[in-house]
């Protein structure tokens, strides 16, 4: 008897378990897609080598998927960075050139990423920074975009301290601007800013898809690491500013043209550097930009946790196995190299970025893949993983054959440009 009741409890919680691995999947067998977008993340977690910065989630999950380590941006600005991936299009000299780019005025003739996917029977949302701007394509998502908000303006200040010195610089001219500083240190809760309510809402998301046979498109986009460099307290206590090394190559590169060196005109925005010198004319004080690259460094810390929730949950739910994951970062970003801040050239640290995609159907025993692969590739490439038809008006390639080991061939080069100057490029290791 009592050998009995063991062998059907055994039984009951295999068939339990059975039909939790089961009941996330579609109906179809479609796979689902969770696009993850981070603004300004440049190529420095542990799983690209690197080791000051504190990345356990982004490093996790670099063993879990396919790492791109030659992965590179079509302009080094969020809007056209963004408009060129999400169409599959290049830019020209007169499509794709800043961050005010919007894809429906660009392109307004081709299906974009998220619009596909919805054409072909998936749910699609847009939770956070995806496009620019939250108008864009606004056809494309199953429902409107999710922007959270708090604090003062696009940088989200909450401290009482940012809030004074947003009322000082507002003019009679402009009462409703808002300039501050370039970091703050708030002891909050994750949720106590816009990435990690963001992260809520995702999982939100998640634990409903869950209960649906309908394949979903999840596009979330985290606004840190950009400037301001506004994260939580406790992320800043993880490192010790002293410890942060300086960038090495703060030279600007020989014969290098005037007009093609960043001019900080991003980091002069903030009142704390706007009298900063420009790279041709001085460099930031050594402690300025020692706690510059401490906020960047504990926004990055920010964003991994965030990353990590979104991973961990999708597991929790069992469609992890279901689900293509992909991780990637608008464009590169300065931390003082070439003596400059931020992005905007076409210097190879503005443009090689990080790339991660996850698919169980779809592996390489190897996990790295050093051949160069472009953003516009990344929707012809989902398109093939989730077996949908690839548009003809893309301009990238799929990379599956890479990632799923039946070929090594690879491109040769990668194309990139900011404003008019453009490059056709064969980058190296160390540039």
């Amino acid at each position: 008897m009592n050998r009995f009741l063991i062998i059907f409890i055994i039984t009951v919680q295999f068939l339990n378990q059975s039909c939790q691995n089961t009941e996330s999947k579609n109906s179809d067998g479609q796979l689902n897609v969770l696009f993850i977008a981070v603004d300004d993340l440049r190529l420095q977690a542990g799983i690209y080598g690197q080791s000051q910065m504190i990345t356990p989630s982004i490093d996790k999950f670099g063993k879990e998927g396919v790492v791109f380590t030659k992965a590179y941006c079509s302009v080094p600005v969020c809007g056209a960075s963004r408009a060129s991936l999400l169409s599959g299009l290049r830019p020209t000299p007169t499509r794709f050139v800043n961050y005010f780019t919007k894809k429906d005025i660009d392109a307004p003739n081709v299906p974009s990423l998220p619009m596909w996917f919805k054409e072909n029977g998936y749910t699609t949302l847009s939770r956070g920074k995806i496009y620019h701007h939250k108008e864009d394509d606004i056809n494309a998502w199953s429902e409107e975009p999710y922007l959270p908000k708090v604090g003062i303006g696009f940088q989200s200040y909450i401290t009482e301290e940012s809030k004074k010195i947003v009322d000082s610089n507002k003019t009679d001219d402009n009462p409703a601007q808002v300039i501050g500083p370039a970091y703050e240190v708030a002891n909050v809760e994750d949720n106590g800013y816009p990435d990690g309510m963001l992260a809520d809402k995702a999982i939100e998301d998640l634990q409903s898809f869950s209960n649906s046979d309908e394949p979903f498109f999840l596009a979330v986009g985290f606004w840190k690491p950009h400037l301001p460099f506004n994260a939580p307290k406790k992320y800043w206590d993880l490192y010790n500013e002293n410890d942060i090394e300086p960038a090495t190559n703060t030279f600007i590169p020989k014969n290098v043209l005037p007009f093609s060196v960043n001019n900080l005109t991003e980091l002069k925005g903030y009142t704390d550097f706007k009298d900063a010198p420009r790279p041709l004319e001085g460099s930031l004080k050594p402690k300025d930009a020692r706690h510059l690259k401490h906020g960047y460094y504990a926004s990055v810390s920010y964003i991994d946790v965030q990353v990590g929730m979104l991973i961990k949950k999708i597991k929790e739910l069992h469609i992890y196995e279901n689900t293509i994951i992909v991780l990637w970062g608008d464009h590169g970003y300065k931390l003082g190299e070439h003596n400059a801040w931020a992005k905007f050239t076409n210097y190879i640290v503005d443009n090689h970025v990080p790339l991660i995609i996850k698919s169980n159907d779809h592996t390489n025993n190897k996990k790295r893949i050093s051949q160069f692969i472009e953003f516009v590739d990344i929707y012809p490439t989902l398109c093939e993983m989730a077996e949908i038809e690839i548009p003809e008006s893309l301009q990238g390639i799929s990379q599956l054959p890479i990632m799923d080991g039946s070929t090594n061939i690879g491109k040769e080069t990668v194309f990139f440009q900011y404003l008019k100057e453009s490059i056709w490029s064969t980058p190296k290791d160390n540039e």
